[in-house]
């Protein structure tokens, strides 16, 4: 180790021993807070000792305190002594058991036992030193024994014309020990004392570069969840310049990347355990209390004087080992807490939360406390972990909500309480996984069927046995709840009807088919009082958009209701509506607007982002990004919701995430993924369910590519069937006639494909282009081929309106093949460029390849040779003009993408036509298609 701004001590030491070799003796005591480099310095001396200096070392140890001359053993047996020396101070040393009485440090008078030890040890080193200059290094002199010290002091006194240094170490913290041992050494001529502090930032930086270790500004503090480099004050901030600290923090760079508490933590309590017992117990109740405890509930905690705690705290201070009343880093805090046994441990908290309930600290403050000491006071506990739990629900923290709620429900004594607490840990704890918080179903519906819960608490519970599948105990808990039509209260009275209209959506047999009138905005005309649910009131209100087909309308109320989710109180329904509001977006034709509101809502900065809300927030972004054609995204999405939340977990809405995978998977051509997935065994209960549609709709797409179409006709029309019967009719929500028409296509059935096509046309309206465009594509494929372009051209504008990549690259393989049928090859080939550029974009691997077999009949890419340089003579507009050419977009095309007019386009393809030196679209090069993708993303991306 490498001393670090210490050059001045060094050069005041060497001097003082070229002093000691020319019979001027001195002692120095090296002074200064704990591990800030004394013991170094003590060896460092030692170590540049010229070789005619004999060097006597000892090492203090507080275990050793009560061994009569155990420093003075040290010191006189580390080096070889002359035989006649030897053999006296042998003699000395074994006469050391007469000395029974018990020292008295802090008197001057030495017990006559010890007069004659002290004396001929005394003796024995001046005579050492006649021979030979002496330098006496003594380290952590605090813990020496005391006979020892008075041999110290008795060579102190006669130092004068000796030859002997006299160097010592000792701990600023222990000055009131031994005050009669330093008193006197004060009063000696030839006393010095040099004091060391921890390093400044610059010695700190000189450490870091200066061959002590390495430079460090490349590696992140990767635990504390920034990018920010370790540089010097990042180094400088949890060391406070302590040296020990400083190399353990070199260390675990270099190991880990990041503080450990096998290397920084253990270096910390190191520091700790060789000061005094009072400093361990402070820092102690500092870690379990925190840095807002004042120094009388420190004191109290730690059971210390008030100013031991105060004075304990500035030593630490003063060593860097805290910064004022703050660990200089958590795994210094945790390394501490770690420290304590378990049984100190819950004492220490148990002790904690009585004082802070008693100061009137914050609720949280106080829960903390209970739930760290596993045990409750008495009702003031239950309470305070009743109101805590309210606030971490409120703060999106349900891991410590559920804590909270754990030690509640202990602690409780009374049936009732122990019932709604009960109810209100199955909520916190579904928040983290809904698969954990089933084993409170069963007591909970028992309580229904007693009367024993509460409205709102029944109203969750059904939720959660749905989710479940658990369809038998829901309807004990809905038959219930529909009891209560008769109730005049104010928040009871529209409730039957608010139930009625959520379940036609997500779970409709169970539902009443009789609905009151809504106001399409979403207005139900019902007044929200101080006890309502606002949430639950807009589950409800989404609920029943969805059935009724959502519209434009339908889709600015979703959207006011997703801008209301950071505003306000949360409750158990907010997730169930922004997930139907996400959906109602996606129905409307908004798939992405869907994406940004899951990518805001989903943000990683977000603190506190529960599994539950994470894993649907995915879900819906897949569905969101299929709707758009990005499949590689909407697989990624899929994945990651299944990920963020385990498949036992998901329940019946498992069929969301799944039947999005399967059909990512199946349209990109990775048909081992999708069948993988179908292994998962799908409940029956999901079959009742509005997930169960996802699932079964992606089933059949993945039965048609892989040649099984009689599989996939039946799930198409499986589906059709529960949407019929279920009152969920809507192409937006799923379009399972087009799915079966295509079945009936391949199956040599075109008759039932064209009713089904019709009837899907009769009902999309002009709110539904992606409805119409694929049933426009479908239409074309069953009509005569003179026909085919003009109904695809048209499916090709509602598509590119609606922004469903997928469904457009599908209409330009048909209009390729049209084209090339009706011998028009030049528009065939435009039309080709354009598809194979889609199916890149949207990574339709089957797509692709179905347009790889047909390259050579539309003459694929062939183009004339151009220059490199002419490519890089265009400018930027002529680049994107040209691209968009090369993908076959005709002139207005290109001048409504790029919100020019078709003269401009005409003026720019006539200069690129110049620079690349080509007559025709035909020739243009065909890597030019790579700048067409930021360009064609607008109406393939986002809308």
């Amino acid at each position: 180790m490498r001393l670090v701004e210490r050059d001045e001590q060094v050069r005041y030491l060497d001097r003082l021993v070229d002093e000691c070799r020319g019979r001027r003796g001195q002692i120095v005591l090296l002074n200064g807070p704990a591990t800030t480099g004394k013991t170094e310095l003590l060896r460092v001396c030692a170590d540049r000792a010229p070789e005619d200096v004999r060097v006597l070392r000892a090492t203090c140890s507080r275990a050793e305190q009560s061994l009569p001359f155990g420093v003075l053993s040290q010191l006189l047996r580390s080096d070889a002594l002359p035989g006649e020396l030897a053999t006296r101070v042998d003699r000395l040393l074994r006469d050391r058991a007469c000395a029974d009485a018990p020292a008295r440090p802090d008197h001057d008078a030495v017990e006559a036992p010890l007069v004659r030890i002290v004396h001929g040890l005394g003796v024995a080193v001046l005579d050492l030193a006649a021979e030979t200059p002496l330098l006496i290094a003594v380290d952590d002199v605090q813990h020496a024994d005391v006979p020892s010290l008075h041999c110290l002091l008795y060579i102190a006194r006669r130092l004068g014309s000796a030859r002997v240094l006299v160097v010592l170490t000792d701990e600023a913290e222990f000055e009131t020990q031994h005050s009669s041992f330093r008193a006197e050494l004060r009063r000696q001529p030839h006393f010095h004392q040099l004091r060391l502090a921890p390093l400044t930032r610059e010695g700190v930086a000189a450490v870091l570069h200066g061959g002590a270790g390495t430079p460090a500004t490349d590696a992140p503090l990767a635990d504390t969840g920034d990018a920010t480099p370790w540089d010097t004050d990042a180094f400088f901030r949890a060391s406070g310049g302590n040296p020990l600290l400083l190399h353990a923090l070199i260390e675990d760079r270099h190991i880990a990347g990041a503080p450990r508490a096998k290397g920084y933590g253990l270096a910390l309590l190191s520091c700790l355990y060789r000061d005094r017992p009072a400093v361990l117990q402070a820092v102690r109740a500092l870690a379990v209390l925190g840095e807002a405890g004042a120094d009388d509930e420190l004191s109290q905690l730690a059971g210390l004087d008030t100013e031991t705690v105060s004075r304990a705290l500035h030593d630490l201070d003063a060593a860097g080992l805290i910064d004022k009343r703050a660990f200089r880093h958590p795994v210094a805090r945790a390394a501490v807490v770690d420290d304590i046994s378990p049984q100190d441990r819950l004492a220490l908290h148990r002790r904690a939360a009585q004082l802070m309930h008693d100061r009137g600290a914050p609720t949280m403050t106080v829960a903390r406390h209970l739930v760290e000491a596993r045990h409750t006071h008495g009702p003031w506990a239950v309470r305070v972990l009743l109101e805590a739990a309210e606030q971490a629900m409120l703060g999106e923290d349900p891991q410590m909500a559920t804590e909270c709620l754990k030690l509640a429900h202990r602690s409780s004594s009374e049936e009732q309480d122990r019932l709604a607490i009960r109810a209100r840990l199955a909520q916190a704890e579904w928040e983290l996984s809904p698969s954990a918080a089933a084993r409170h179903l069963t007591p909970l519906v028992a309580a229904v069927r007693g009367g024993r819960l509460g409205h709102g608490d029944r109203l969750v519970l059904l939720r959660h046995l749905l989710w479940h599948g658990r369809t038998d105990e829901a309807e004990t808990v809905l038959g219930h709840l529909r009891g209560t039509a008769g109730d005049q209260r104010p928040e009871s009275r529209d409730e039957p009807h608010d139930i009625e209209r959520w379940l036609t959506a997500t779970h409709p047999p169970l539902a009443r088919r009789s609905r009151p009138p809504v106001t399409r905005g979403g207005d139900t005309g019902h007044l929200l009082t101080p006890l309502s649910d606002p949430w639950w009131r807009s589950a409800a209100d989404l609920g029943d958009l969805i059935t009724r087909g959502p519209d434009q309308q339908a889709a600015d109320r979703a959207e006011q209701i997703l801008s209301e989710t950071g505003v306000g109180r949360r409750s158990p329904w907010t997730e169930e509506a922004v997930q139907l509001a996400l959906s109602v977006l996606i129905c409307a034709g908004r798939p992405g607007s869907a994406a940004d509101w899951c990518d805001r809502l989903n943000d990683p900065a977000t603190p506190r982002q529960t599994p539950v809300r994470t894993a649907t927030l995915a879900a819906m972004r897949a569905e969101a990004a299929i709707r758009q054609g990005d499949l590689t995204a909407g697989a990624d999405h899929a994945r990651q919701a299944l990920t963020h939340l385990a498949p036992k977990a998901w329940g019946v809405a498992i069929g969301l995430p799944l039947g999005s995978l399967v059909l990512a998977a199946t349209r990109t051509g990775d048909y081992e993924e999708a069948a993988q997935c179908l292994t998962h065994s799908a409940t029956d209960a999901m079959f009742h369910s509005r997930y169960g549609l996802h699932y079964l709709h992606a089933r059949g797409h993945y039965h048609l590519a892989t040649n099984h179409p009689h599989a996939g006709l039946a799930d198409f029309l499986s589906c059709g069937e529960l949407m019929r019967a279920w009152g969920l009719d809507a192409s937006a929500l799923i379009p399972w006639r087009t799915g079966a028409a295509e079945a009936w296509l391949r199956l040599g059935n075109p008759d039932q494909a064209k009713r089904l096509v019709y009837d899907e046309l009769t009902r999309a309206g002009a709110d539904d282009p992606r409805a119409r465009g694929s049933a426009l594509r479908l239409l074309a494929a069953l009509g005569p081929v003179s026909r085919q372009p003009e109904l695809l051209t048209e499916a090709l504008d509602l598509l590119e309106d609606c922004g469903d990549g997928y469904e457009q690259a599908r209409v330009l393989v048909d209009l390729c093949r049209s084209y090339q049928a009706l011998d028009e090859h030049r528009r065939a080939r435009m039309v080709f460029r354009r598809a194979w550029h889609v199916t890149k974009l949207c990574n339709a691997g089957p797509l692709s390849k179905e347009l790889t077999s047909a390259s050579g009949d539309v003459g694929g890419f062939e183009t004339a040779p151009v220059d490199a340089d002419g490519i890089t003579s265009l400018t930027g507009s002529e680049r994107r003009v040209a691209a968009l050419a090369v993908m076959g977009c005709t002139n207005r095309e290109i001048a409504g993408k790029l919100h020019i007019t078709a003269s401009t386009v005409e003026q720019h393809l006539t200069r690129v036509y110049r620079k690349l030196n080509v007559k025709r679209r035909k020739d243009l090069p065909v890597d030019l298609r790579n700048d067409g993708a930021a360009t064609e993303r607008t109406p393939l991306g986002r809308r």
